[in-house]
């Protein structure tokens, strides 16, 4: 049966049998040789990239390493005082306070030391005189304080004292009469015990 082909005009084509016949044992003779040829030709393509590649990244290694060290040294520091400059526009947080208390704290304190190093220089042993006569008159003031605490206390104690032989004496009569009754009932609960 003869095959029908479509033109590109629309026109129709009869081709007989035998020459598709003929096509195809051409175009599998063909492919018996051009196969072989394709695997080499791949082979020979992929041996050519892997060469080209290894000699793009030889050329490209440097070149991206020098870039890395141009970013670092000279871009990197710049970004990264541009975030910080940024970062510090946007932070909320308020800004720290002023320097100038610590300032006249500080100022202050100096001052004083100087003025107390100048008054002992200019003192010299009448300061260290009047401080002994102060550290006396202290120590004075205190052996008064205690001798009249003391005073108090044995005052006090010789009134607890006198008051204690006065209930004693009242004490004493009873306290023998009771003594008696536990004694006479003691003595007749162990004869009437067997």
């Amino acid at each position: 049966m003869p095959l029908a082909l479509i033109g590109k005009r629309r026109t129709i084509k009869v081709v007989p049998e035998t020459r598709l016949y003929m096509a195809k044992s051409q175009l599998k003779r063909a492919v018996g040789q051009v196969g072989p040829m394709a695997v080499h030709a791949r082979d020979a393509a992929r041996d050519a990239a892997a060469a080209k590649v290894l000699d793009a990244r030889g050329w490209a290694a440097p070149r991206l390493d020098a870039a890395a060290h141009s970013f670092e040294d000279q871009l990197a520091p710049r970004i990264t005082a541009m975030l910080s400059q940024a970062a510090a526009k946007v932070d909320p947080s308020p800004r720290s306070r002023s320097r100038w208390p610590v300032v006249l704290l500080l100022t202050g304190v100096a001052v004083g030391a100087a003025g107390f190093a100048m008054y002992r220089r200019s003192s010299g042993s009448q300061w260290s005189e009047s401080f002994k006569s102060t550290t006396a008159d202290a120590s004075h003031w205190v052996s008064d304080k205690a001798r009249t605490a003391a005073d108090k206390v044995s005052g006090t104690a010789g009134g607890v004292k006198d008051r204690a032989e006065e209930f004693g004496h009242k004490a004493d009569p009873s306290s023998d009469e009771f003594g008696n009754k536990i004694s006479t009932e003691s003595t007749t609960a162990s004869k009437n015990s067997p």
